[in-house]
């Protein structure tokens, strides 16, 4: 990178020396350094995290949901207030790496996305998380991200050999994002990660799009329903703290990742750039499956629960198939061109209506 194009970076910069100023402040008004200090393994599972999220369609969510849910033994809410409020800065940290850096985004599908979540994640904060059972929390996350792992390793070589974007559904682009961050960001009310996946399978399967563009997608779209989904739910804790309750064990962990985040999330997004996305794709993939069998071996799930686990695993790979096979058709305007008797070219619309 040349000096001119680093002068250029100052809005990044100025972001990391605003939030370390303030995480600084934070902690030293609060004399929380033995804090950060005893909670030193969830800043380093987000370090892996935090590069996960910058260079692949995943938030940090992904890795700090199991590491506190399945392997802390916490509950799945405080798996999902942890996700949103440590990817309000890593998820947020990377998207302003990528805007800064001008790296390609799809925005005519995220600008509809983005209202979407703007609505549909507050809703879900509100009216769907605190009645979900917290097994069916863990059970969520375990699935949809299943799916996603079985997925990129059935698609691989097409995904990552695809350049470009169709604009085969462009003009659908304004229901399409609607529907995706909609449903997505009441997705992520519940596990906190959720939406980017929904977004970037939108794009690679429907609209056979470059990774180089789906991922930074991706990444924004995860930024805003973090600090959506963050706010929501601190708004609601006060209006009703016990029903929307979140555990003060939400903050002691954002403390001790959030400075690792900053950081890390940027590293991914500009490592992503230099190095084959093959390698860190299937292996954050095997992780998704894995966390799927572990959630099944820690609840002890059997007969008809089990079942159930398979059968929404098949449910959402059969969504993904139906979204790859939409963009397998062709263009809606060829389907109504029929060609004429005689070997004569396809009737063109615009002469038909002359």
């Amino acid at each position: 990178m040349s000096f001119r194009s680093m002068t250029k970076m100052w809005p990044f910069a100025l972001w990391l020396a605003v939030f370390y100023c303030c995480w600084l402040g934070l902690v030293a008004w609060g004399d929380d350094w033995s804090t950060v200090i005893s909670h030193w393994p969830i800043a380093m599972a987000m370090a892996l995290g935090s590069y996960v999220a910058g260079s692949t369609p995943m938030g940090g969510g992904t890795v700090g949901f199991p590491v506190l849910v399945l392997w802390f033994d916490m509950p799945g809410s405080l798996g999902r207030n942890f996700g949103l409020a440590v990817q309000s800065i890593g998820m947020v940290s990377a998207s302003i790496y990528i805007l800064n850096a001008r790296r390609p985004i799809d925005w005519g599908l995220l600008r509809p996305a983005l209202l979407g979540a703007l609505i549909g994640t507050p809703l879900g904060a509100w009216l769907v998380a605190p009645y979900v059972p917290d097994l069916w929390i863990k059970l969520t996350f375990a699935v949809v991200w299943c799916s996603f792992g079985i997925m990129h390793l059935i698609k691989i070589r097409e995904l990552v050999a695809t350049e470009g974007v169709s604009d085969r559904w462009r003009h659908l682009d304004r229901w399409i994002g609607l529907g995706v961050g909609f449903t997505g960001g009441i997705i992520a009310s519940l596990t906190g990660v959720g939406i980017d996946m929904f977004v970037y399978a939108t794009l690679v399967l429907l609209y056979r799009a470059d990774l180089k563009i789906a991922i930074p997608t991706s990444v924004v779209i995860m930024a805003f329903t973090s600090v959506i989904g963050i706010a929501a739910n601190v708004a609601l804790s006060r209006i009703n703290p016990s029903l929307y309750y979140i555990a003060p064990e939400v903050y002691a962990n954002w403390l001790a990742a959030a400075p690792v985040v900053a950081l890390g999330a940027p590293f991914g997004a500009l490592i992503v750039n230099l190095i084959s996305r093959t390698p860190t794709l299937l292996a954050v993939s095997m992780l998704c499956i894995l966390q799927f069998v572990w959630t099944i071996v820690q609840e002890g799930l059997s007969g008809l629960p089990l079942l159930g686990a398979i059968a929404s695993v098949l449910a959402v790979n059969g969504l993904f198939h139906l979204l790859y096979q939409c963009g397998n058709n062709r263009p809606i305007l060829e389907d109504l061109q029929l060609e004429l008797p005689g070997g004569e070219p396809p009737l063109d619309l615009a002469d038909a209506e002359d």
